[in-house]
């Protein structure tokens, strides 16, 4: 029987973007409260948790090999299988007695799989589909792989804290939650093996030696950083979310700890339904929101009002940590207009990437510049819980709050064109 070359796009994609989505929820948020559910030290959590973002920083470095050997079909399936083996391993280790070593190490096999997969997957979309349907399934892609975020945070630790209540054994909970999600994955592998499509161009592309596709990549590589204004454009990257990239690692620990050591003392099933349900409802629609408003006036007039809706909302953890409210409601609420806030400010951070990724080699410059975007998440969140034991939760996030303050004066500095995002017709009418 011969291999399609083609296949209904809805057969594949809806699954092959939740797929792509999961893993990463699973490396940098779930795992966070697991080891706050195991009772690992908030500084510990912060630090090792925050170097799994390392393969996410350095993957453009490897995407040339994804590019020349094998195809991406093969590689997507292949990493599928590995993510599913490592998300077993991470379910067999828990109950073990060293289990913060022997999961961190299958997390970070997670992680480094998880990476290899987005590259392949992203490649794979635009040999897979024409031009046209490339178009209309963005929107798709994009809404499965926030499906898989709302799971991965909502679902899946709603489904781990009710296993907490069940077992009454927290490890044995969060070991079960973990196989589920393997089995999940298996039958991923599974479908996309039989599934996704032999297209053409992914089969027939032309060879090309390693050190061809490395001269290449270096040329690349070098023109990025020739590109005027990129000095400044890399330390806005890196010092933006400054304040984000501690707050993330820390809120869900908050959350947790008891209000004797200044949390509030919510259970595993409430951080699931606050941060996985409706915070991630509220993110989407800050982002949505985001998008409009900038495609009517452009990036310039939003600037400034993004910047402020993505770092003021952080003065709710200052509210949460001084007032420890135990209404659930009110602790809702905070997170919703701070996820919102986030969703909505976003969106500037996101398009001046886009802006400065254009180009020649806009896909591997936009590459580069999420690579910076995950190094400058890394390394803050890296030190966040050795801070916050050090000075505790009240002081920890008003000290959130005085790192948004580099990104206010930079943005000043900033050169990109006022009209960027905007739509052609609002172009004209301004």
């Amino acid at each position: 029987m011969a291999k399609q070359t083609t296949r209904n796009p809805w057969a594949w994609i809806p699954t092959l973007y939740f797929a792509e989505g999961l893993p990463y929820v699973l490396v940098m948020t779930v795992s966070v409260i697991m080891y706050k559910r195991l009772e690992i030290s908030n500084t510990d959590i912060a630090l090792y948790t925050s170097w799994l973002y390392l393969p996410w920083v350095i993957k453009p470095l490897w995407s040339p090999i994804v590019d020349i050997l094998k195809t991406k079909r093969y590689w997507i399936v292949a990493m599928q299988l590995i993510i599913g083996g490592a998300l077993a391993g991470v379910a067999f280790t828990i109950p073990a007695g060293n289990f913060f070593q022997y999961t961190l190490a299958f997390f970070w096999l997670l992680a480094f799989s998880s990476a290899t997969h987005d590259i392949a997957a992203d490649g794979f979309y635009m040999l897979g589909l024409t031009k046209h349907d490339q178009a209309f399934f963005i929107g798709i892609r994009n809404t499965f792989y926030r499906i898989a975020m709302l799971a991965g945070q909502g679902l899946f630790v709603i489904l781990a804290g009710q296993m907490e209540k069940i077992t009454s054994d927290i490890q044995w909970a969060w070991s079960l939650t973990f196989f589920i999600i393997a089995a999940l994955f298996t039958l991923f592998f599974v479908w996309h093996l039989f599934i996704l499509p032999y297209p053409a161009s992914d089969s027939k592309r032309q060879a090309k030696s390693l050190k061809q596709v490395f001269a290449g990549f270096g040329e690349t590589f070098i023109s990025f950083f020739k590109k005027e204004g990129i000095v400044l454009s890399i330390i806005f990257i890196l010092i933006f979310r400054l304040g984000e990239a501690q707050l993330v690692k820390l809120a869900s620990p908050f959350l947790l700890d008891s209000p004797d050591v200044g949390g509030l003392g919510l259970s595993t099933s409430n951080i699931g339904f606050i941060y996985g349900t409706a915070g991630m409802i509220a993110l989407t629609l800050g982002g949505i929101l985001g998008g409009i408003v900038v495609s009517r006036q452009g990036l310039k007039k939003w600037m400034l009002p993004m910047v402020f809706a993505m770092n003021l909302p952080n003065l709710v953890y200052v509210f949460l940590a001084f007032i420890q409210p135990q209404n659930l409601w009110i602790v809702t609420g905070s997170v919703i207009i701070e996820q919102f806030g986030y969703g909505f400010g976003f969106t500037a951070f996101m398009l001046y990437l886009i802006y400065i990724s254009d180009g020649q080699h806009k896909t591997a410059h936009y590459a580069l510049c999420t690579g910076f975007m995950a190094l400058g998440m890394m390394l803050p969140g890296m030190i966040s819980g050795w801070i916050e034991e050090l000075i505790g939760y009240k002081y920890f996030f008003i000290w959130v709050m005085a790192c948004t303050l580099p990104g206010f004066i930079i943005i000043n500095y900033l050169k990109y064109d006022p009209k960027f995002g905007m739509k052609e017709k609002e172009k004209e009418k301004s």
